[in-house]
């Protein structure tokens, strides 16, 4: 089963948060459609978060046709996306763990990491490499 988490510390609100996990477990494949996302009672009993909360993601994910809500059932993933192989997807983690690795032994934090790969992803996409 999906669980959430979230992180104090990041400053990114935790409906944001939320969204950004069914984003992201979408694209990495750990969620599919037709997959039945936790309930607001279990969200809300798991993260300890007031249940608007998870009512404005899962209304957000909604509006953007990633979920579906089902009166009575849940909360289920409507989108559908096609996963990296698990091969590559498995060979890209390990490769981009060392790097993080690196660079975190080189000092740099968080956010410069995440600045880097921003910074690189746009060189990339302005080369045109797909």
């Amino acid at each position: 089963m999906f669980r959430f988490r979230l992180d104090g510390r990041s400053g990114v609100p935790p409906y944001l948060q939320l969204v950004q996990q069914v984003r992201q477990a979408l694209l990495l494949g750990y969620l599919r459609q037709g997959d039945q996302l936790p309930t607001v009672k279990e969200v809300v009993g798991t993260l300890t978060i007031n249940p608007n909360t998870v009512v404005k993601a899962y209304r957000q994910l909604e509006n953007e046709g990633v979920v579906a809500a089902k009166p009575g059932q849940g909360t289920f993933i409507t989108a559908e996306v096609e996963a990296v192989a698990p091969g590559d997807y498995a060979r890209l983690r390990r490769s981009l763990e060392r790097w993080v690795r690196d660079a975190r032994g080189s000092g740099l934090d968080d956010e410069t990491v995440t600045a880097l790969i921003a910074s690189v992803r746009t060189d990339v996409r302005a080369e045109g490499v797909a």
